[in-house]
Protein backbone atom coordinates (compact mmCIF):
# COMPACT_ATOMS: atom_id res chain seq x y z
CA UNK A 1 0.00 0.00 0.00
CA UNK A 2 1.79 3.87 -0.97
CA UNK A 3 1.68 6.48 1.48
CA UNK A 4 -0.82 9.00 0.50
CA UNK A 5 2.34 11.30 0.69
CA UNK A 6 3.66 8.61 -2.00
CA UNK A 7 5.15 10.76 -5.17
CA UNK A 8 3.91 7.87 -7.66
CA UNK A 9 0.60 7.32 -6.17
CA UNK A 10 -1.72 8.99 -8.95
CA UNK A 11 -3.26 11.94 -7.78
CA UNK A 12 -7.20 11.39 -7.01
CA UNK A 13 -10.17 12.97 -9.48
CA UNK A 14 -10.94 16.60 -9.66
CA UNK A 15 -14.51 16.39 -7.85
CA UNK A 16 -12.84 13.99 -5.41
CA UNK A 17 -9.98 15.98 -4.46
CA UNK A 18 -12.05 19.19 -3.83
CA UNK A 19 -14.31 17.00 -1.27
CA UNK A 20 -11.77 16.13 0.09
CA UNK A 21 -10.09 19.37 0.67
CA UNK A 22 -13.81 20.39 1.58
CA UNK A 23 -13.92 17.79 4.12
CA UNK A 24 -10.60 19.13 5.79
CA UNK A 25 -11.36 22.29 6.08
CA UNK A 26 -14.14 21.52 8.13
CA UNK A 27 -12.70 19.36 10.28
CA UNK A 28 -10.02 21.90 10.93
CA UNK A 29 -12.51 24.51 11.19
CA UNK A 30 -14.92 22.49 13.61
CA UNK A 31 -11.33 21.99 15.38
CA UNK A 32 -10.36 24.95 15.69
CA UNK A 33 -13.50 26.44 16.98
CA UNK A 34 -13.09 23.40 19.49
CA UNK A 35 -10.04 25.35 20.72
CA UNK A 36 -12.48 28.24 22.56
CA UNK A 37 -15.46 26.05 22.65
CA UNK A 38 -14.94 23.17 24.44
CA UNK A 39 -17.98 21.21 23.53
CA UNK A 40 -16.22 20.89 20.52
CA UNK A 41 -12.79 18.02 20.72
CA UNK A 42 -10.09 19.76 19.19
CA UNK A 43 -8.01 16.71 18.42
CA UNK A 44 -10.25 14.67 16.78
CA UNK A 45 -10.72 17.21 14.15
CA UNK A 46 -7.97 17.83 13.39
CA UNK A 47 -6.64 14.28 13.20
CA UNK A 48 -9.59 14.13 10.65
CA UNK A 49 -8.81 16.95 8.83
CA UNK A 50 -5.00 15.46 8.24
CA UNK A 51 -6.57 12.19 6.89
CA UNK A 52 -8.84 14.45 4.65
CA UNK A 53 -5.90 16.76 3.20
CA UNK A 54 -3.54 13.51 2.71
CA UNK A 55 -6.52 11.99 0.58
CA UNK A 56 -6.80 15.51 -1.75
CA UNK A 57 -3.78 17.77 -1.00
CA UNK A 58 -0.52 16.51 -0.68
CA UNK A 59 0.11 20.41 0.01
CA UNK A 60 -2.52 21.18 2.49
CA UNK A 61 -1.56 17.77 4.41
CA UNK A 62 2.14 19.07 4.39
CA UNK A 63 1.01 22.24 5.48
CA UNK A 64 -0.97 21.10 8.63
CA UNK A 65 2.05 18.74 9.30
CA UNK A 66 4.60 21.86 9.63
CA UNK A 67 1.58 23.71 11.44
CA UNK A 68 2.69 25.65 14.58
CA UNK A 69 0.37 24.78 16.38
CA UNK A 70 -1.94 21.58 14.89
CA UNK A 71 1.34 19.95 13.86
CA UNK A 72 3.17 18.39 16.73
CA UNK A 73 0.17 15.95 17.05
CA UNK A 74 -0.50 15.36 13.58
CA UNK A 75 3.17 14.04 13.28
CA UNK A 76 2.74 12.03 16.43
CA UNK A 77 -0.50 10.45 15.20
CA UNK A 78 0.78 9.34 11.84
CA UNK A 79 4.16 7.80 12.63
CA UNK A 80 3.18 6.18 16.30
CA UNK A 81 -0.51 6.70 16.49
CA UNK A 82 -0.29 8.09 19.83
CA UNK A 83 -1.41 11.62 21.21
CA UNK A 84 0.89 13.37 23.65
CA UNK A 85 0.24 13.15 27.11
CA UNK A 86 0.47 17.65 27.68
CA UNK A 87 -2.77 17.60 24.61
CA UNK A 88 -4.59 14.85 26.82
CA UNK A 89 -4.24 17.36 30.17
CA UNK A 90 -4.99 20.05 28.24
CA UNK A 91 -7.99 19.14 26.57
CA UNK A 92 -9.11 17.79 29.81
CA UNK A 93 -8.41 20.75 31.74
CA UNK A 94 -10.52 23.16 29.28
CA UNK A 95 -13.45 20.17 28.90
CA UNK A 96 -14.24 19.10 31.94
CA UNK A 97 -14.74 22.59 34.59
CA UNK A 98 -15.86 24.19 31.44
CA UNK A 99 -18.86 21.75 30.19
CA UNK A 100 -19.57 20.23 33.45
CA UNK A 101 -20.19 24.12 34.57
CA UNK A 102 -22.53 24.48 31.92
CA UNK A 103 -24.27 21.19 32.71
CA UNK A 104 -24.35 22.11 36.62
CA UNK A 105 -24.46 25.36 36.88
CA UNK A 106 -25.91 27.66 33.70
CA UNK A 107 -29.07 28.31 32.17
CA UNK A 108 -28.47 26.59 29.16
CA UNK A 109 -31.13 24.69 27.64
CA UNK A 110 -31.39 20.97 28.00
CA UNK A 111 -31.46 20.25 24.55
CA UNK A 112 -27.40 22.36 24.62
CA UNK A 113 -26.13 20.28 27.79
CA UNK A 114 -27.65 16.70 25.89
CA UNK A 115 -25.67 17.31 23.16
CA UNK A 116 -22.37 19.08 25.12
CA UNK A 117 -21.82 16.34 27.40
CA UNK A 118 -22.06 13.20 25.12
CA UNK A 119 -19.33 15.29 22.59
CA UNK A 120 -17.03 15.99 25.39
CA UNK A 121 -17.21 12.70 26.82
CA UNK A 122 -16.73 11.30 23.46
CA UNK A 123 -13.65 13.57 22.99
CA UNK A 124 -12.03 12.67 25.88
CA UNK A 125 -13.20 8.94 25.48
CA UNK A 126 -11.34 9.37 22.19
CA UNK A 127 -7.96 10.85 23.05
CA UNK A 128 -7.46 8.68 26.71
CA UNK A 129 -7.76 5.77 24.55
CA UNK A 130 -4.98 5.88 22.18
CA UNK A 131 -1.51 5.80 23.75
CA UNK A 132 0.74 9.24 25.05
CA UNK A 133 4.43 7.87 23.30
CA UNK A 134 5.64 5.55 21.18
CA UNK A 135 5.72 1.89 22.52
CA UNK A 136 9.18 0.77 22.59
CA UNK A 137 10.33 -0.29 19.07
CA UNK A 138 7.43 0.83 17.21
CA UNK A 139 8.53 3.15 14.26
CA UNK A 140 5.32 3.68 12.57
CA UNK A 141 1.89 2.99 13.27
CA UNK A 142 0.54 -0.26 10.97
CA UNK A 143 -2.17 0.65 8.56
CA UNK A 144 -6.06 -0.52 9.84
Amino acid sequence: MTSPTDPHEAPPPVRARWLWLIGGWIALGLGTVGIFLPVLPTTPFVLVAAWCFSKGSREMHQWLLEHRWFGSTVRSWEAHGVIPLRAKLLSTAVMVPLVGYMALFSAAPAWAVLIAVPLALFGLGFIWSKPSRPTTGASVRPDP
